[in-house]
């Protein structure tokens, strides 16, 4: 048993929409009422993609609504008063470029130097903690995908996987000699041995004094603690860092209908429960080779974050160690992010960015995700309910 950590406290909103007015709360308020219905996502996801093909005007009413919450501006200067407001609550950003579903060459090349764009800002505004990068932003899914296969490519596909492998090398390697971490996110489970081999061979290249490079491991997998703890063996063998983001995972619907589709063995969890088992022991896991991983936890529930705050106290983990980091998504959990960074533990918030018809399919995802996340919908809002009321009090 852990001793219960008595310096935080995830219910005190005060602290938590310290830097929301009064408008921006009944927006936020709107806006998860809103998410909460299932049918409403469902209907209102087609209507909106027709009303931005056909041209319609309402693009301004996205930019004020789900798009003010959950991103932070269309460009990266745009992200500027974004950041600054994180800065005063002591919370860091990663600037997250979220434009989703381009194939072609051009547009990798694009998202490619975008993400460097980020990282040369990051080298100027201390308030970006890491920069990030979606592998399937810089190279075609299918490609990916018929590699994990262990399909034989064309003398094509083998050009077009080493444009691939020379983009992520150039975001890491500017990374690395800017001091700047990076995120290599995590996709689907039939793409992600492909990424998991890439990930390893950056940080065996720039995890040599420090982690850099942080693949990124979904616990709602069943396989995934066993392969944290395979790429620690890996490291200490061959002398770097292992970065390490754990999460619990967000294809979970997509993984488990592929799996019956193709009548293979679903490489999901078989519960909540079990999630949640390895996704704490991945903590534990961490903490107790903290000298040789860099850890960052992406999680919104209370209880995970309020585990690893406790372990770091009970081990004597300075809160602002270099190797931990807490993370949540911009516009959610702001009761998780302020009141850790109030207690002066490393905070960083992701921050998708990106023009607003381009980020949309990310909006879409996201509103799905919190409909069928059990709970996560009704506890924004019981928080927001909570602020609200006691800001009445007050006047």
């Amino acid at each position: 048993m852990t001793t219960p950590n008595t310096t935080l406290n995830f219910d005190n909103t005060e602290i938590a929409f310290r830097n929301k007015s009064d408008k921006d709360l009944e927006r936020a308020y709107w806006l998860f009422k809103m998410v909460a219905s299932s049918s409403l996502i469902k209907i209102g996801t087609p209507i909106t993609n027709f009303a931005l093909s056909a041209g319609l005007p309402i693009q301004g009413i996205i930019r004020n609504t789900i798009y003010k919450q959950f991103c932070g501006g269309e460009s990266i200067q745009g992200c500027a008063q974004a950041i600054a407001d994180l800065g005063k609550g002591n919370v860091t950003t990663i600037l997250d470029y979220s434009v989703e579903g381009e194939e072609s060459e051009e547009s990798f090349d694009a998202c490619c130097e975008e993400v460097l764009k980020s990282v040369e800002y990051a080298k100027v505004n201390k308030l970006i903690s890491f920069c990030v990068f979606k592998p399937t932003g810089i190279g075609r899914f299918d490609l990916l995908a018929k590699i994990d296969a262990k399909e034989e490519l064309s003398p094509t596909e083998k050009e077009e996987f080493a444009r691939i492998l020379d983009r992520s090398d150039r975001i890491c390697k500017a990374c690395h000699d800017s001091g700047i971490p990076v995120l290599i996110d995590a996709e689907h489970s039939w793409i992600q041995d492909t990424i998991d081999d890439i990930a390893r061979i950056m940080m065996e290249k720039y995890n040599t004094e420090k982690p850099i490079v942080y693949n990124t491991y979904q616990l709602y997998r069943h396989d995934k603690l066993a392969s944290l703890k395979a790429d620690l063996a890996y490291a200490n063998v061959q002398g770097f860092y292992l970065g390490a983001k754990i999460v619990r995972g967000a294809y979970m619907e997509i993984e488990r209908e592929r799996a019956q589709e193709k009548g293979y063995a679903s490489p999901i969890q078989p519960n909540k429960e079990a999630s949640d088992r390895d996704y704490n022991d991945a903590i534990i896991y961490c903490l107790d080779n903290i000298t040789k991983i860099g850890l960052m936890a992406g999680s919104h529930n209370d209880q995970s974050c309020l585990l690893l705050a406790t372990e770091m106290d009970k081990r004597g983990i300075p809160h602002n160690h270099p190797h931990v980091f807490f993370a949540q998504l911009l516009g959610m959990s702001d009761n998780l992010s302020f009141n850790l960074g109030a207690a002066n533990y490393n905070v960083a918030k992701y921050m998708p960015y990106g023009p607003v018809k381009s980020v949309m399919p990310y909006l879409f995802r996201r509103a799905q995700e919190n409909t069928s996340a059990a709970g996560q919908t009704g506890r924004e809002l019981s928080l927001i309910i909570k602020e609200k009321q006691r800001r009445k009090s007050l006047k």
